[in-house]
């Protein structure tokens, strides 16, 4: 989990030095980041899947590999393409630590404390985030953009011998028509998602014609892939699913909430370097704020969410985002740094809160059929919501700022962009609360068996 979250978060922070290092623009040097969630995003439900017929142990040793391997590729690229490539490699990998880390602590956690489970895993995140642009920012001042990736090294080497050593062997299961694999399914969620993400990013603020096809097949996708798992033995997703109530507005608000987390996340370089006018060190310091207190207040959110309840520590942290993301716009033009770091502590606090709420609601009841099934779905709504900030709030940031080549913005340029990108902000974090308080009940209806033959009637009904 730390590993996956500090491949994310250390990128972001050298989106302005690798802009410079290339001589790419805003919408290219954001494939860097683009490139490893939709690689995440489209591996995530099947990896599940997949380390049952396997082997968890033997996939995530597997994954563990690919992403060191990866880390070095991105450290040695000559050029911003087999930089990206590199990184959606790197990707594939952190979507099987990150799937096969939480179906195993769904196996062994009790149910009375999933909440301080889901907190842990929440602050061991952080702690990834955190340490994402603090260490990246002081690397990148020290030995250059490269080390940045080439850091990965020694911890995927570290994590792969713990996992060796400590992880029980594999145990063989009876094989069952579980054992099928959804290609289908795989490769049409990778193209939708590939042809999503360019569509929010190429045209620098505006909207062509270009942007209408891909985002035209995008929409295709999405039926082909409905079409496709409805047909499908052993589907990757069930659509069925999401007319649980608890599902459908847990995976909903997790999309809507990490969207915003991702804006403050691929933005803020931009806002501190260009209106505040820090350098590389200084902005990882600043940006490490947030999710370092999101570290610190991840464990004790769990054991609030075990004491008080789900759905109502879920408004808390949506409340306490929404005051955040109404703020920060406004308060560093007064206070400077201060102005800034005091609402990015509150909306991620408010994240840490939320997530570990969330996913308490969503796992709780969830039947060991479903175990890995649902936590892909959680990872998969995260990572959408995370492709959807680095892509669409940078595209509104980039227009509210009136240029491409943000490094060349001039201050007020950059604070504008900053204002209407926290703007939608603030009403998507108004959407999730609206569906918290209205959408989400507490019954929960038994979902269907994976993997089991499907009657007519069922088939009707769906």
């Amino acid at each position: 989990m730390l590993l996956s979250a500090l491949g994310t978060s250390i990128a972001n922070v050298g989106l302005p030095t690798l802009a410079r290092a290339f001589n790419a623009s805003f919408p290219e040097v954001q494939w860097v980041v683009l490139a490893y969630l939709l690689a995440v995003t489209a591996a995530i439900v099947s990896v599940g899947r997949l380390g049952d017929i396997v082997g968890r142990r033997r996939l995530l040793l597997t994954g563990i590999v690919l992403f060191t391997v990866a880390s070095v590729l991105c450290g040695v690229a000559p050029s911003l393409r087999l930089l990206i490539a590199a990184r959606a490699a790197q990707g594939l990998g952190a979507a099987v630590m990150m799937a096969l880390a939480m179906a195993g602590v769904g196996e062994t956690v009790p149910a009375a404390r999933t909440g301080s489970a889901m907190g842990i895993l929440g602050s061991t995140s952080a702690v990834g985030t955190a340490l994402g642009p603090s260490l990246g920012g002081a690397l990148i001042a020290g030995p250059g953009w490269r080390s940045i990736f080439l850091v990965n090294v020694p911890l995927g080497v570290l994590a792969f011998l713990l996992a060796h050593r400590f992880l029980p062997p594999d145990r063989r299961v009876p094989t069952t028509g579980r054992t099928s694999y959804d290609y289908a399914g795989t490769l049409l969620l990778a193209l939708t998602l590939a042809a999503y993400a360019p569509a929010m990013t190429t045209g620098c603020g505006s909207f062509g014609l270009l942007n209408v096809f891909l985002l035209s097949a995008a929409a295709a996708g999405v039926g082909l892939f409905v079409l496709a798992e409805a047909r499908a033995a052993a589907p990757l997703v069930r659509p069925a699913m999401f007319r649980d109530p608890v599902l459908g507005a847990g995976f909903a608000m997790s999309t809507l909430v990490t969207t915003v987390v991702m804006a403050t996340l691929v933005v803020g370089p931009f806002y501190l370097s260009g209106a505040l006018l820090l350098d590389a060190a200084r902005i990882g310091l600043v940006m490490s704020a947030g999710p370092i207190v999101a570290a610190l207040t991840g464990v004790p959110a769990g054991r609030l969410v075990d004491r008080l309840g789900a759905r109502r520590m879920t408004l808390f942290g949506l409340v306490g985002m929404a005051a955040g993301t109404a703020v920060l716009p406004m308060l560093p033009t007064s206070f400077g740094v201060p102005g800034y770091v005091a609402p990015l502590v509150v909306i991620t606090a408010g994240y840490a809160l939320f997530q570990a709420a969330n996913n308490t609601a969503v796992m709780s009841g969830v039947r060991p059929d479903q175990r890995g099934v649902v936590p892909g779905l959680l990872n998969l709504s995260r990572n959408l919501g995370l492709i959807t900030g680095a892509s669409v709030m940078g595209a509104v940031f980039t227009f509210g700022a009136g240029a491409s080549n943000l490094m060349a913005t001039r201050p007020g340029g950059v604070v504008d962009g900053m204002r209407l990108t926290f703007a939608v902000a603030a009403v998507l974090v108004a959407v999730a609360l609206t569906i918290t308080w209205i959408g989400r009940t507490p019954s929960r209806r038994p979902l269907p068996q994976i993997g089991k033959p499907r009657t007519a009637v069922a088939l009707r009904r769906f």
